[in-house]
């Protein structure tokens, strides 16, 4: 006989997976309903972690211009030659500290000495010469007075007379010729002593020998240009070229303090003032550059000639005062001079007025309107797949 299958264990066994699915069904819809939540209610940014914030701190603060310098000495000159020939002898050598008036170099000498010789012998010539006919003048003279007796007695002829005074104006017209000529080669004689004496060459001021131009054996020829031997330069002062653009040279005042490294030497700071801002500029690939000078002592001789240095000119500088990031401050509609910033506390987003100070690219400087410690919003932590919602300030800055 057949017998009646059993459901009871079935159905109870359905009734339990279909409760379970039921379950796990209101548990689905109470995370997705949670989600939603978060999202339309606390997704908008207002949690504290939904926010990238920077506390309020206590600082230094400066303004700057940069700009690429080069160190060049203060004070150098080009040691050359005024006269042309051979250069015999170079006394120095690149790095040699020298001392005003010392020999540097020589150039051949013989030509110039043959001059001088020469000269000489000729200005002796003329002084026999001259003696010569002043001992002439006073015989001429003699006869001259002896002609005018003669003649006054009618013991002589009128002719022999002008002949005699002829005579003596010859002789003293002489005598001033050949003192004439005496005084030009003494000037000649001079000026080939003078070339003589520059054919040795010294050091017009004191310093050290930075470059050597010219070498023993070459030829020098001074007519048509001015041969350089050797550059001396004074190293305990050195001047910085720095090349500022034309955007910044009109911040740029004569007495600005202004600070600087080198490329070698970063780590150290030299610290100066503008001295000079050059009115003529240069065009350097196609942009317009001033140069602005700045000495500064080198007691040390670790500024050399050519060294290459970041300069920095100090628009404006604060101490120990309150600064925040640029990035958090907005404009205020109400006041042009105020500036808007929010502040998260216990959570909640405040919207503070400030009144700013000095700023550079980053910080800015906190006059009034905030403390110290006070977190300042910088920015808003956006999740993934979420669609940013921006933060408006219009209806604070009224």
């Amino acid at each position: 006989m057949l017998q009646k299958p059993d459901t009871s264990a079935t159905a109870t066994g359905f009734s339990k997976f279909k409760d379970r699915r039921w379950i796990a069904s209101f548990a689905l819809l109470g995370v997705l309903a949670a989600a939603l939540g978060w999202y339309f209610l606390g997704g908008d940014g207002d949690d504290i972690a939904s926010y990238r914030t920077q506390p309020v701190i206590k600082g230094d603060l400066e303004k700057t211009v940069t700009a690429l310098a080069q160190v060049r000495p203060k004070t150098f000159v080009d040691v050359g030659t005024q006269v042309s020939g051979q250069l015999r002898k170079v006394a120095v050598e690149i790095g040699d500290v020298v001392k005003q008036g010392q020999l540097l170099a020589e150039i051949d000498p013989t030509v110039y000495q043959t001059r001088v010789l020469a000269d000489r012998a000729k200005i002796e010539n003329l002084k026999a010469q001259l003696e010569q006919t002043r001992a002439q003048l006073v015989l001429d003279q003699a006869r001259e007075e002896r002609a005018r007796s003669l003649f006054a007695t009618n013991a002589t002829s009128k002719d022999a007379f002008e002949l005699a005074t002829a005579n003596l104006k010859i002789n003293q017209a002489k005598i001033s010729s050949f003192e004439a000529q005496i005084k030009e080669m003494e000037a000649t004689l001079a000026g080939d002593e003078a070339n003589l004496n520059y054919t040795k060459i010294y050091a017009p001021q004191a310093g050290t020998v930075v470059d050597q131009i010219a070498f023993e054996g070459q030829t020098l020829n001074a007519n048509q240009t001015a041969p350089i031997i050797v550059r001396v330069a004074d190293l305990g002062v050195m001047t910085v070229w720095a090349q500022v653009a034309e955007a910044d040279v009109p911040r740029i005042t004569v007495g600005m303090p202004v600070y600087f490294t080198t490329l070698g030497m970063p780590e150290k700071r030299y610290s100066a003032t503008v001295r000079q801002v050059l009115p003529t500029p240069q065009t350097v690939n196609d942009v317009i550059l001033y140069n602005v000078l700045i000495d500064i002592p080198n007691k040390e001789r670790d500024l050399l000639p050519s060294m290459t240095a970041q300069v920095f000119f100090v628009l404006g500088s604060v101490k120990d005062t309150l600064l925040v990031p640029v990035a958090a401050l907005r404009p205020s509609q109400r006041d042009k001079d105020a500036f808007i910033v929010r502040v998260l506390e216990n959570g909640a987003v405040k919207v503070k007025r400030v009144s700013v100070g000095l700023q550079d690219r980053n910080l800015a400087e906190i006059k009034s309107g905030l403390k110290e410690g006070e977190q300042i919003i910088v920015g808003q932590v956006q999740r993934p797949n979420e669609k940013k919602k921006g933060f408006s300030f219009s209806r604070y800055a009224r």
